[in-house]
């Protein structure tokens, strides 16, 4: 049975994480922001819609400071994401105009997820945004959400910032770029003899223990946010990927169809019965 991406995917979110743009905590990796701008350009000029979900404004920040070290305080890491976000905006509008592209940010608080008009409204801008031709580039308001008792603004993670962007844009997929392949049966860095899995069809109990826990010391974010994420796009229809960070250029092999990372895609009865034949 072989289920795969539709090559006719029309509008693709594509996400990155912070240790994907990192090279250390003082050193932004200027090659890997390129080479996301010339993929996601090519993909725009060729017909499809694309929307980057981009992490990183905190660490931004800290190599910008020059820090040796991310601070513990709440307050601090606001501040640092205040600097970095601007410094991130500010690269990805450099390297994608050396493809012609036009970019727009657009920074997110859980709010939307809560209030019906906040959610009409950011539809609203990013198809704008679309329409124009412009690339949304979206990140979590970092410098102001909360997560306190009474509101919740927060997304904490990018991951499911990425599976709402997903659902609020009514794309056909969702790519997180990570700094591993995809799902494997065990962890991949402690067990040699891990395996890829190449393809999901319901995120079952099993499926949520091969999870291990946050990633590097650079990311809030784990297996467990991805395949959290993966159950909220599945549950609305919708396909997303896992794949390496380590070459940009693979998004155009996932869109093509080709078997690359792990596939979370429903399966779907016709299809089924196709590869049962």
């Amino acid at each position: 049975m072989n289920i795969g991406l539709s090559k006719n995917s029309k509008r693709i979110v594509i996400k990155i994480g912070t240790n994907s743009i990192m090279k250390s905590i003082d050193k932004i990796n200027y090659h890997k922001i390129d080479r996301l701008a010339y993929v996601c350009s090519t993909l725009r000029q060729q017909g499809h819609d694309v929307i980057l979900v981009a992490s990183g404004a905190v660490g931004a920040g800290a190599c910008t400071l020059n820090m040796d070290a991310y601070p513990d305080s709440i307050a601090e890491k606001q501040a640092l994401a205040s600097v970095g976000q601007g410094v991130l905006m500010n690269l990805y509008s450099r390297f994608f105009q050396h493809y012609d592209q036009h970019v727009g940010q657009i920074l997110m608080t859980r709010d939307i997820v809560s209030y019906p008009n906040a959610y009409e409204n950011c539809q609203t801008t990013i198809n704008s945004l679309l329409r124009n031709k412009i690339i949304p580039i979206i990140n979590e308001n970092d410098a102001v959400s909360v997560d306190e008792s009474g509101r919740r603004s927060k997304f904490g993670e990018n991951d499911t910032l990425a599976a709402v962007v997903t659902e609020v844009t009514e794309a056909d997929m969702l790519i997180i770029l990570s700094d591993i392949e995809g799902l494997y049966d065990s962890n991949p860095h402690t067990d040699s003899e891990a395996k890829l899995i190449p393809y999901v069809g319901e995120i079952s109990d099993e499926i949520l223990a091969m999870a291990g826990g946050a990633g590097s010391v650079f990311s809030t974010g784990g297996m467990e946010t991805k395949l959290n994420a993966a159950k909220r796009v599945m549950d609305n229809n919708q396909a997303m990927v896992i794949a390496s960070a380590e070459n940009p250029n693979i998004i155009f092999d996932i869109v093509d169809g080709q078997e690359v990372g792990t596939l979370f895609k429903k399966e779907q009865p016709e299809l089924l019965i196709q590869g049962d034949e």
